[in-house]
């Protein structure tokens, strides 16, 4: 209690005081003449420190930045890394990623320097039909100069009422001037699902989640169409389910997502906290008896809602869970709107996988980078809580998902990554404009031969990037791979560009081969519960 309040404090704190005014004014009068004395102390604390600051700091404060970047994330480092703070620019911004519908072009852009770069144009998109490419360096939004400019700014930019039009000029390899499109502005649906393809007949691959939001509100739908874009859950073998990367989202969604798989009233994920009692959430439609092969593909980035459906699976024993241990993230983040368009995303509970486990990893005195980003401070399973799944498998909790099996991740070596050090200089997206603005297109199944990659090793001479006849020799299937690929997407979108990537994937021919022994595993199980029913019928 002694640490959340504080929090508490300083929330209140911000509700009632008006940052451009006095920070003692009425507002802050009405507060001290009832309530917890201890809150009011604290507040009268934080007044007058930042008194103190205002007045007496060598340059003006800006009482924004001092609150809403420095005081409170401070405040909510101190309490755990997922507690956080929406100024009203990243409010917007969450709330239309959580509802991947919105009025634009139809891209994802990320600043590099100085620079916006299109980092994918969505598939149908305006920005898509209209001709622009991954790669492309945003140089002007409707004659305004965006060298300089946030990503945050630009973005403001681009978007616009339905039907309304955007000038935009980019840079782009192999053209020596800026190339200006004209896109009219449309309802865009960014959608959740990145890939979806039959890997050979009856055995379906979906890769679930973007680089920015795995679990939004159109997720459940999202997979509905895919899976019948595959033939239908009646028409599957199998299905890998790809949560590589998935940072997470929505709960609903997870549980939605969940219960496509698990049979109706089976649990998914439970939650409870010092202020809030325990909710169990079920699968509400289940799966209809469409018991296919499951296997689910997880690594380190695997987090949150995705680590839920990865749990429920795990422990109901529906399918395999394959690849590398997943993030750990167990905490659940109640979104508290305040005042100014801000909000407070605050930890207000716990979820448990239908085992019990919690999936949270320790963060305790854990710098914050170390957290996110070191993958290698996971704790051993040896040293976790442990649980048992419905066939009475071992399980492990407080460390993310353990794999039921461990899959190895491809490295790339040094020649390999000297020709992906960054966005602006990803050596393949400047070889795929540089060779269709030499070329008329590519059929969508075009491969590139030993004049292609004549061609990229001239392309990176003239580029000054250093390499041996020996490193081509040595790495030629994969240059041409990533070549295709990028030529690809370029033309054709970015799902078919993954298409090509996953179909070459180690770790996705690992989990065609693991399909047998994942049907096995759930038949297994299925049996076992039907033994216990059975038992109990007769107990009775």
């Amino acid at each position: 209690m002694k640490k959340l309040r504080p929090a508490i404090s300083l929330a209140l704190f911000l509700i009632v005081s008006s940052i451009t005014g006095g920070l003692l004014g009425p507002r802050m009068q009405a507060i001290q003449q009832g309530g917890d004395r201890e809150i009011q102390h604290d507040l009268k604390k934080f007044a007058r420190v930042y008194q103190i600051v205002a007045q007496n700091y060598a340059e003006p404060v800006k009482a924004n930045d001092a609150i809403y970047h420095g005081a409170i994330p401070g405040m909510l480092r101190v309490l755990d890394p997922h507690s956080f703070f929406l100024d009203p620019a990243a409010f917007a911004r969450m709330e239309e990623q959580q509802s991947s519908h919105y009025y634009g072009v139809g891209m994802e852009i990320r600043g590099q320097g100085d620079h916006t770069v299109i980092w994918m144009p969505f598939i149908g998109a305006p920005a898509f039909k209209a001709g622009l490419r991954p790669g492309d360096v945003i140089v002007g939004v409707d004659g305004i100069s965006t060298t300089g400019f946030s990503t945050d700014k630009v973005a403001k930019l681009l978007k616009g009422p339905k039907g309304t039009t955007v000038h935009i000029a980019v840079m782009r390899e192999g053209h020596a001037k800026p190339l200006n499109f004209t896109v009219v502005r449309a309802a865009v649906h960014d959608s959740t699902v990145t890939c979806a393809f039959l890997l050979r007949p009856g055995i379906g691959f979906i890769h679930l989640g973007n680089s920015t939001t795995g679990f939004a509100e159109s997720t459940y739908h999202d997979l509905r169409a895919a899976i019948a874009s595959l033939g239908g859950p009646a028409h599957l073998q199998g299905l890998i389910l790809d949560l590589r990367d998935n940072p997470g989202g929505l709960l609903t969604q997870a549980v939605d997502v969940a219960g496509m798989f698990l049979a109706k009233g089976q649990v998914v994920v439970s939650h409870h906290g010092r202020s809030s009692p325990q909710e169990v959430l079920t699968a509400t439609h289940g799966n209809h008896g469409h018991d296919y092969a499951l296997v689910v593909l997880v690594n380190n980035d695997t987090a949150s809602a995705a680590e839920i459906v990865s749990g429920a699976i795990q422990d109901h024993d529906r399918g395999l869970i394959a690849g590398q241990t997943t993030f750990g993230k167990g905490l659940v983040q109640t979104v508290i709107p305040l005042p100014d368009n801000t909000a407070l995303g605050l930890t207000t509970a716990h979820y448990y996988t239908p085992s019990g486990r919690l999936i949270q990893r320790d963060y305790d005195g854990m710098p914050l980078y170390d957290y996110f980003w070191a993958h290698d401070n996971r704790t051993a399973p040896s040293h976790r809580q442990v649980k048992m799944t419905d066939s009475g498998r071992i399980v492990y909790g407080g460390g993310g998902i353990t794999p039921d099996v461990v899959l190895s991740v491809p490295k790339l070596d040094d020649f390999q990554k000297s020709l992906y050090p960054n966005l602006l200089t990803d050596r393949f997206l400047q070889f795929a404009d540089f060779y269709l603005s030499r070329h008329n297109g590519v059929p969508a199944d075009w491969k590139p031969g030993a004049h292609t990659l004549s061609a990229f090793q001239a392309f990176l001479k003239r580029k000054r990037i250093p390499f041996t006849a020996q490193e081509i020799a040595a790495n030629a299937d994969w240059i041409k791979l990533q070549i295709r690929e990028h030529v690809i997407t370029n033309l054709y979108g970015q799902d078919r560009g993954l298409e090509i990537d996953y179909r070459h994937d180690p770790e996705v021919a690992s989990a065609i081969k693991l399909l047998p022994q994942a049907q096995a595993l759930e038949q297994h199980a299925m049996k076992l519960l039907a033994q216990r029913e059975r038992a109990g019928l007769h107990q009775q």
